[in-house]
């Protein structure tokens, strides 16, 4: 794999996207957050693969940008515009994305975690919000961080910068789980065994739906939703699945286990 800081590996309908620069703590470099979008893009345009996992190498999950880079003030090494469509591939990918953490998440890297759809941490990894003890602002991870979080909770990591724990984190809405670091794995595989059961169409539909602006109105959020259901059910993936569960088998879309 050579200087690559990104890998991706796929097997079982899972590719893996693996962040692997563990000399600067997996900091979003310019070469790490170009590798980034290429695993994603790959990963996205893979027929074969139906969710996508964000690992990491080394102790520490990702520690945000890259300050080094960042010194130099050209907005090209900050990332400015990479990050946010970083953030926003892995937000609106029409695959199911899960984020393992096993180790610290700081700035930055919270965004990645947040803009998955599932996000699970060994109980041991810690997180923080940390741009205002540098005098910058989280301005950019706030798009994907602020959705998950519960508003009193937010202002008070954002603004103090402290450091909180894995338990917190789920309480508070970032992660869906914080488990015993030994059962990291196994937490990553309950999750994306379930994610594959379900049909492509409907997981693109469904994420399509969680991301949308409630109507109003309730008389025509139910017109909208009657007529998604009614598309789903109706449609070729719908029917292969009524079929399969009348006939007691896996659903055509299930990847056979290697």
């Amino acid at each position: 794999m050579g200087d690559e800081l990104v890998h991706r590996t796929v097997a079982d309908g899972v590719a893996t996207i693996t962040l692997d620069s563990p000399h600067n703590r997996n900091a979003l470099s310019a070469q790490l957050r170009r590798e980034l979008s290429d695993a994603l893009t790959a990963s996205l345009d893979d027929d074969a693969v139906r969710v996508l996992v964000l690992d990491h190498t080394g102790t520490v999950f990702c520690s945000g940008m890259d300050l080094k880079e960042s010194r130099s003030g050209d907005a090209e090494a900050q990332g400015v515009n990479e990050l946010p469509a970083i953030l926003e591939r892995i937000w609106t990918s029409p695959k199911p994305v899960v984020v393992k953490v096993a180790g610290p998440a700081r700035a930055g890297g919270i965004g990645l975690v947040a803009a998955g759809d599932i996000a699970v941490a060994a109980d041991s990894a810690t997180f923080a919000f940390s741009e205002v003890r540098i005098g910058v602002v989280p301005a950019v991870i706030s798009t994907t961080v602020l959705p998950r979080l519960h508003a009193r909770q937010a202002h008070e990591l954002f603004l103090t910068g402290e450091t909180f724990d894995a338990g917190r984190a789920a309480s508070i809405g970032l992660l869906n789980s914080a488990v015993a670091a030994e059962d990291l794995d196994a937490e990553v595989t309950r999750y994306t065994g379930m994610l594959a059961r379900g049909g492509p169409t409907a997981l693109a539909a469904t994420k399509e739906m969680l991301r949308r602006p409630r109507p109003s109105s309730m008389r025509e959020d139910f017109a909208d939703m009657l007529a998604l259901s009614a598309k789903h059910f109706a449609g070729e993936e719908g029917q292969e699945g009524i079929r399969a569960f009348a006939e007691k088998r896996d659903p055509s879309w299930v990847p056979q286990q290697g």
